[in-house]
C-alpha cells in the first residue's frame, strides 16, 4: 500500500534532515553534561556560602537573603539552557568541532591570551555601557537589585546581558579551537573555572586571604575578590571588572577602599554575636534536605514530602550515621528584627533519636554546652526547641537552669505564648472543651486557664493522681469545671478537642460533626474525619520589620514560625531577666499574648 506523502503526520519531522539527525550526537552529550556540571558549581556554591558555621566570620554583608530576592532570582538558571543553544548552533556553524582531541597542552596558554586580551576588556566595557542610564534602567538593574549577592545572583541577569556573556565565553574557547588547539578539556575546564569564578565573586563570603596578596602585590590586579565584587553592588560605578582589577586600575575606575575593605573582611573577624538564639533539632531524614544548606528552592517554603528528592535518601542516611560523631550544635540560619539578630542552632540530632533511651544523657549535654556557649557569647536569649525542652529530657530546660544558676543568658521553653496562641483560638462561645495530653506541661496550663474561665474541661487521662494534683492547683470554685475522663467516647457530644496527644482515626470517630481539632502534638494528627475542621500547630506571623529572612519554619508559611519560637523573641524584645523553664505559670499566658500582638506578632 503506497503512503501518501501530503497526509497529515504521515512523515517524521526530522526525516529530511538526513545525516544532520545524528549529527553531533556525542556533543548533545556534552552539552548536556556540562550544564548538569555548571548547575552543580552554582549549587556547591551556595551550600558552601550558608554553611555558617564555617563562613559567618567572612560574611561581606551581614544582612540575609530573603524571600523577594530568592523569588526575584527564581530563574536564575535560564542562562545555562540559553547558552546550551547558543552552543548547539555553534557546533552546526563550525563542523570542526566534532573532532576536537581530548586534550591540547598549548590550548590552554592560547585560551589565557584570549581571555585577558580580548574577553576581559570587552567585559569591562560593555559592563561600563550597562551602567549608563538607559541600560541601567532597562537592563543591569535587575542584576543589581541584589544588594546582598549569592552565587544564584551571578545568573541573575537579562537576556541582551547573558547572550553577550555567552559571546565573551566563547571567543577564548573558538579562538583556540580556530588557532588548532582547542580540545574537550580545554572547554569544560574554562567554562566550568568561568562560573566557579563568577560564583566566587557573588558569594558574600570572603576566601582569599589578604596575606597572599601580601606576599604576591601584583596578584591583586589579576584576580578579584567576593569583597571586591561586593563593592560593586554597593557602590555601583567602581570595580567594572570580570575577573582581573587590572582594566578597573589602567581605566581609573577601581575603588579604593576594595584592599582595605578585603584586608579587614578576610580577617576572620566580620562576626556578631546574636541576641538571640533558637536551638532546634532535625526531625527525620528526608527533612534534613529542608536545612537552607541544601536546596534554597526547597527551604523557602514550607516543607513537603517530594518524591523526587527519594533518590537523595542514600546519601541523607549518610549524613544521618555522621552527624551522630558531632557533639556540638551549628548555626543554620538568621535574620534581623529592629537592630537584634536573631540565629538557630541546629542539634545535630534526629528527633526519633531523643527517644533512644542510651541517647538521653548525650542529647542533654550537647544542649547543655549550647546554653553555656550562648553565656559566654554573651547571647541574651535562648530558646529550646520541640524535643530541646521534652519533659522528660530536661524538665522544659529547668534541669540546666538548676545546674548553671548564674547564667546571664536566659533558658526560655516559650511554651507560655504556645498556650496563649492555643487558648486565644477557641471561640469566645464555647463552654465545654476535651483535652488530651491533659496531664502535659501544656496540658495543665490550658486546663487551669479554661477552668478559670468557667469553661468544662474533660481531661482524658488514666491517672488520677495527676489529675488530682492539677485539679487542687484551681481555685476551689473552679475545680468542678475541671472532669477526669479515661475514655474518648467522653466527647462524643463535645465539638471543641484540644489533641495534645497522637489520636487515631478511629479515636476521632467519636468526635460529633462539626468538630473542630485544635493541636499541639507533633507530628500533627491524620485529617481523617469529613465534616470536621483541624487547626494547625500553635504559630505566629512574625512583625513585618523582619530582615534577611529567607527560609520557612519547617511546616509553616512564609513569615510564620511556631508559638515558642515567637515566646523566645517576645521574651528579648521585652527586656525580661527570668527564665522560662519547667512549668508554665498561667497568670503570665496573657501577658505574654498582649505583649506579642504589642510587638507586631500576629494569629495566622
Amino acid at each position: 500500500m503506497q503512503r501518501m506523502d501530503n497526509a497529515p503526520l504521515s512523515t517524521w519531522p526530522w526525516e529530511k534532515l538526513g545525516s544532520y539527525k545524528t549529527q553531533n550526537n556525542s556533543w548533545c552529550l556534552h552539552i548536556l553534561l556540562l550544564c548538569a556540571l555548571r548547575g552543580l558549581v552554582h549549587q556547591l556554591w551556595f551550600s558552601c556560602c550558608n554553611m555558617l558555621f564555617l563562613t559567618r566570620n567572612r560574611r561581606i554583608l551581614q544582612q540575609g537573603i530573603d524571600f523577594k530576592q530568592i523569588d526575584r532570582e527564581w530563574h536564575w538558571d535560564n542562562f545555562i539552557i540559553l547558552q546550551a543553544f547558543m552552543a548547539s548552533v555553534a557546533l552546526l556553524s563550525f563542523p570542526f568541532l566534532e573532532n576536537l582531541p581530548s586534550w591540547n597542552t598549548k590550548g590552554i596558554m592560547c585560551c589565557i591570551v584570549l581571555h585577558v586580551g580580548i574577553s576581559e576588556p570587552l567585559y569591562y566595557w560593555f559592563h561600563r555601557l550597562l551602567h549608563t542610564q538607559y541600560f541601567f534602567s532597562h537592563y543591569h538593574s535587575l542584576h543589581h537589585a541584589s544588594i546582598v549577592t549569592q552565587p544564584f545572583t551571578a545568573g541573575m541577569a537579562t537576556l541582551l546581558e547573558h547572550l553577550m556573556m555567552g559571546v565573551i565565553i566563547g571567543i577564548p574557547i573558538l579562538g583556540t579551537c580556530l588557532c588548532g588547539h582547542g580540545s574537550i578539556s580545554l572547554i569544560y575546564g574554562y567554562i566550568l573555572v568561568f562560573d566557579f569564578l563568577r560564583c566566587m565573586g557573588h558569594s558574600n563570603v570572603e576566601i582569599i586571604p589578604h596575606v597572599l596578596f601580601q606576599i604576591f602585590p601584583l596578584l591583586k590586579y589579576f584576580l578579584y575578590t567576593p569583597t571586591y565584587h561586593s563593592l560593586h553592588h554597593t557602590e555601583m560605578n567602581t570595580n567594572f571588572c570580570l575577573f582581573m582589577p587590572l582594566y578597573d586600575s589602567i581605566w581609573k575606575t577601581i575603588n579604593t577602599k576594595s584592599w582595605d575593605f578585603h584586608e579587614r573582611t578576610s580577617s576572620g573577624e566580620n562576626d556578631r554575636i546574636a541576641d538571640f538564639v533558637f536551638l532546634v533539632h532535625l526531625v527525620d531524614i528526608m527533612a534534613a534536605l529542608h536545612v537552607p544548606i541544601f536546596f534554597r528552592s526547597f527551604s523557602s517554603h514550607k516543607y513537603s514530602f517530594k518524591l523526587f528528592l527519594i533518590p537523595m535518601w542514600p546519601f541523607l542516611f549518610l549524613l544521618m550515621n555522621l552527624s551522630w560523631v558531632l557533639h556540638t550544635t551549628i548555626v543554620g540560619t538568621f535574620y534581623n528584627l529592629r537592630g537584634t539578630l536573631h540565629q538557630t542552632w541546629l542539634v545535630p540530632r534526629y528527633g526519633f533519636q531523643y527517644f533512644l533511651p542510651f541517647a538521653k544523657e548525650g542529647i542533654n549535654k550537647v544542649i547543655e554546652e549550647a546554653i553555656l556557649e550562648a553565656d559566654r557569647m554573651g547571647v541574651k536569649v535562648i530558646s529550646l526547641a520541640a524535643l530541646n525542652k521534652n519533659e522528660s529530657l530536661n524538665g522544659g530546660g529547668e534541669m540546666y537552669v538548676k545546674k548553671h544558676p548564674n547564667l546571664r543568658v536566659r533558658v526560655v521553653h516559650g511554651n507560655t505564648l504556645t498556650a496563649a496562641v492555643i487558648l486565644h483560638e477557641i471561640p469566645q462561645h464555647v463552654n465545654q472543651v476535651f483535652l488530651t495530653g491533659a496531664t502535659s506541661k501544656l496540658g495543665r496550663a490550658i486546663s487551669l486557664y479554661l477552668c478559670r474561665k468557667k469553661i468544662r474541661v474533660l481531661m482524658l487521662t488514666q491517672s488520677a493522681e495527676r489529675f488530682e494534683n492539677i485539679r487542687r492547683e484551681a481555685p476551689v470554685d473552679c475545680q468542678k469545671f475541671l472532669v477526669q475522663v479515661t475514655k474518648y467516647q467522653a466527647a462524643q457530644n463535645c465539638k471543641t478537642w484540644i489533641l495534645g496527644k497522637w489520636c487515631t482515626p478511629r479515636e476521632q470517630s467519636w468526635a460529633p460533626a462539626g468538630t473542630h481539632f485544635h493541636q499541639f502534638v507533633v507530628p500533627q494528627v491524620l485529617e481523617f474525619r469529613r465534616g470536621c475542621t483541624y487547626g494547625k500547630l500553635a504559630a505566629l506571623r512574625l512583625p513585618q520589620d523582619v530582615q534577611g529572612l529567607g527560609y520557612c519554619e519547617y511546616t509553616m508559611e512564609r513569615g510564620v514560625i511556631h508559638a515558642c519560637h515567637a515566646g523566645g523573641i517576645v521574651h528579648l524584645l521585652e527586656g525580661w531577666t527570668h527564665h522560662e523553664t519547667g512549668a508554665i505559670d498561667v497568670d503570665q499566658i496573657d501577658v505574654a499574648w498582649t505583649a506579642a500582638l504589642n510587638h507586631g506578632f500576629k494569629p495566622v
